[in-house]
């Protein structure tokens, strides 16, 4: 973006130690924006404290956007508003995300009102895609055969093999997460997984677009590495 950095960000789920020493590594400024790929919730111990950094994060740093994954879909189809598979949220690591509220695993009845209202509207205004200089950030990944003024948005952030298995001609890098991998990958000039793991034990990754660079974090580490990948990305565009 004209004027600061570009950070994009994996999937934390339910992780926030490790997320917010990567945010403080960053050392945003106030022309600096980040996109965050989705899976906030479910499977690890602090869906509710990952929420409220984020939450604040968004008022007191960079431009923010968050876009919306397939456990905020789940969870949100959970608590009756609108999602998909609001059936399998408990089995797929919704039960971690209830206990971060204090809330015992249950259905959903009634269930947002217990939540506080401004994480509930937090859920609701999730994005599906930002488009940003050469690459469009999505949760999953899209549908290669269709143009992307027809993807489907519960492709956006479910989909996979038909994702890994084909290219698509779009002229953009897509970034997405969803799929986790023991490492980023790079699988250039069509799409860069960021998804690596953090919750399993991986690590938090995230993407520096105009100065090439990755950052990192090991689950239940504090310390936060930086490394260029400019000779992976070769001359692929990304800002």
């Amino acid at each position: 973006m004209a004027g600061g950095r570009t950070f994009v960000v994996g999937d934390i789920h339910g992780c926030p130690d490790e997320l917010q020493s990567l945010v403080a590594a960053l050392e945003l400024g106030a022309g600096d924006t980040v996109c965050f790929l989705g899976d906030y919730v479910d499977r690890g111990p602090g869906s509710s404290e990952v929420i409220d950094f984020l939450i604040d994060l968004n008022r007191r740093a960079a431009k923010c956007i968050f876009l919306r994954g397939n456990h905020e879909d789940m969870m949100l189809a959970f608590l009756g508003r609108d999602g998909h598979y609001g059936e399998a949220y408990l089995g797929n690591g919704g039960a971690a995300t209830l206990r971060s509220y204090g809330l015992a695993p249950q259905p959903a009845l009634d269930l947002d009102s217990k939540l506080p209202a401004e994480h509930v509207a937090f859920l609701d205004a999730l994005e599906l895609t930002f488009d940003v200089g050469e690459c469009l950030c999505v949760h999953a990944g899209v549908r290669p055969e269709l143009p992307l003024d027809r993807q489907q948005e519960e492709d956006l952030m479910w989909i996979r093999e038909e994702f890994f298995n084909a290219p698509h001609s779009f002229g953009k890098v897509v970034i997405y997460g969803h799929t986790p991998r023991r490492e980023v990958e790079i699988a250039l000039p069509y799409r860069i997984g960021l998804d690596t793991g953090l919750v399993y034990g991986g690590t938090l990754s995230c993407l520096e677009l105009e100065a090439r660079k990755l950052w990192s974090i090991q689950r239940h580490s504090e310390e936060v590495e930086v490394r260029s990948i400019a000779d992976q990305l070769g001359d692929t565009r990304l800002a």
